[in-house]
């Protein structure tokens, strides 16, 4: 925990909102991309192989951006000044589909009370 707090010491609360939020947003889209395109393409077209190298690819992006997400809750939790709760409900949300939209709107305020 000390490494990533200490490695993200050196950007400003700025930078690493902006880059949460966009975390948020991609993270959302990729997961789109992967349910809604990917695997519905795959189920009618089992045997090709451009459905196979569509879910590879997508799959490995959007595994990329949902580590970013985790990684990036650590620094958020000390901007937005989160309890336990809401540290919670952001962490839960990166396993549930376009939940990160929902952290992105509604817990991602610097003004919420």
């Amino acid at each position: 925990m000390n490494f990533i707090e200490s490695f993200f010491a050196k950007y400003s609360q700025e930078q690493i909102i902006k880059w949460f939020k966009q975390i948020c947003v991609a993270e959302a889209i990729s997961c789109f991309l992967l349910y809604c395109i990917a695997m519905v393409w795959k189920r009618y077209d089992q045997e090709g192989l451009w459905p196979t190298v569509f879910i590879i690819i997508i799959g490995n992006i959007h595994g990329l951006f949902f580590t970013l997400y985790l990684l990036l809750l650590i620094p958020a939790r000390k901007i937005y000044t989160w309890d336990d709760e809401d540290t919670v409900f952001a962490l839960l949300s990166a396993f549930f589909p376009f939940a990160t939209i929902w952290v992105d709107k509604k817990l991602a305020r610097l003004d919420r009370e």
